[in-house]
């Protein structure tokens, strides 16, 4: 395992020092913990932007050929 020095406010040292001491794990436990929570679980570019996708249902279906569609576009 490969070992990482970080620097960290003293409210977060303490927040993990204390998780530690009632879970009786180590620090690093309690980081590596953490860090494998926060790693994102999504890894495709699909899944990445998915939520800026529109549903068609909520479009006009002539949406891109009817004039009056963009009329007001870009002013």
């Amino acid at each position: 395992m490969k070992t990482l020095t970080v620097k960290l406010p003293e409210s977060l040292f303490a927040e993990i020092e204390s998780s530690a001491r009632v879970r009786k794990v180590s620090k690093s436990e309690i980081v590596r913990e953490r860090l494998e929570k926060a790693k994102p679980a999504k890894t495709t570019l699909w899944s990445r932007i998915e939520h800026l996708v529109i549903e068609d249902d909520s479009l006009p279906r002539d949406i891109s050929f009817n004039k009056k569609h963009l009329r007001d576009y870009g002013r």
